[in-house]
């Protein structure tokens, strides 16, 4: 099929393209500059004549429906990042981005007639769970920050066209990691902290999802005639000190640990959520991530695996990957990486 999707200069969007390719589909993308594209998806091995491209942008509908007429299925992968308050989601901002990009993209996609429409959101949006495992009938979240606001408010956008009967498939990634990152965010983002400087060790943990799997499970999911679908793809839940020694095992290097009470992560996070909005400035912690990483728990995957016939790749395997590309792109200190140091 014919597969239009947005993000493929970013990390989920780029490993998507590829693995629809491997699949046997034809994508189409939508991005805002195509040489950039280019550069971004030969370095996971994807030729540039491998895709079409459509220059524009996904706050534009006119370009949006260049992009999807004659297209079978649509993957919305493009947002603007910025759960640890490191991205502003250019000019238009972050709930701008979000919120107007996924009624472009989705809702035009649905409008067209494309079946499946896959929406990538996040495991955030359930953050802070109420209970010990978060599934897709979870209950969603409150957050404060624009980047928790705008992802919220596209979920509630999405979720509206799902009601109406849209054949929209939602898929809820954890922490996705791995190598060739084309702007370091989120979990590769803190690897490269915790190694290279010290990691907090509160309460909590993570969920580290590699991309290739996500990637695939995006790919796998363009299949006609489901009808609406909402999944969990968390990943592999670890503790924070569970995640620290599994670094350690893999670098050969005692990473530094720092205790730090639950509290004190929130309130760090909520004083420099109130200094950005004086003075604009990037530092990998917000409220919102604070709670993240003290509240979360393990997501409900299996839904997904079964249905889509995936299987996780080992978490060592993920980190082992991540943590040598961070050290050879300059992310990490070589000295920090130890074995996995080129």
């Amino acid at each position: 099929m014919r597969v239009m999707v947005t993000g493929a200069s970013g990390f989920v969007g780029s490993y998507t393209v590829a693995a629809l390719l491997a699949a046997g589909h034809q994508p189409r993308a939508l991005v805002r500059d195509p040489g950039k594209a280019t550069k971004v998806l030969a370095t996971i091995g994807v030729p540039a004549d491998a895709v079409e491209f459509v220059p524009g942008d996904m706050l534009d509908p006119a370009a949006v429906d260049q992009a999807l007429d004659g297209c079978h299925a649509a993957i919305h992968a493009a947002a603007a990042i910025g759960i640890t308050g490191g991205s502003t989601g250019g000019k238009g901002g972050l709930i701008e981005t979000n919120v107007t990009g996924t009624r472009n993209v989705v809702g035009s996609a649905v409008a067209w007639g494309l079946d499946p429409v896959v929406h990538v959101s996040t495991v955030a949006v359930f953050v802070p769970p109420g209970a010990p495992v978060i599934t897709s009938d979870s209950p969603l979240a409150g957050p404060r920050t624009d980047y928790g606001r705008s992802k919220l408010a596209a979920e509630r956008y999405v979720r509206g066209l799902q009601d109406g009967g849209a054949p929209i498939t939602i898929i809820y990634p954890g922490g996705v990691c791995g190598p060739h990152q084309p702007v370091l965010d989120a979990l590769n983002e803190g690897l490269a902290a915790g190694l290279g400087q010290a990691w907090p060790m509160p309460k909590g943990g993570s969920s580290v999802l590699d991309v290739r799997d996500l990637s695939e499970a995006l790919s796998r999911s363009i299949v006609t005639g489901q009808g609406p679908r909402r999944w969990l793809l968390g990943g592999h839940y670890v503790t924070w000190p569970q995640l620290a020694d599994l670094c350690d095992e893999l670098t050969g290097v005692k990473c530094r640990r720092l205790m730090v009470p639950g509290w004190v992560m929130l309130g760090l996070g909520s004083l420099l959520d109130t200094a950005k909005r004086i003075k604009n400035f990037d530092f990998p912690l917000t409220r919102d991530a604070a709670e993240m990483m003290i509240t979360l728990v393990p997501t409900n995957d299996r839904p997904l695996l079964d249905a889509l016939d995936l299987t996780l790749r080992p978490i060592e395997e993920t980190l082992t990957d991540a943590l040598r590309w961070l050290a050879a792109a300059g992310h990490l200190d070589p000295d920090k990486a130890g074995l996995l140091a080129c």
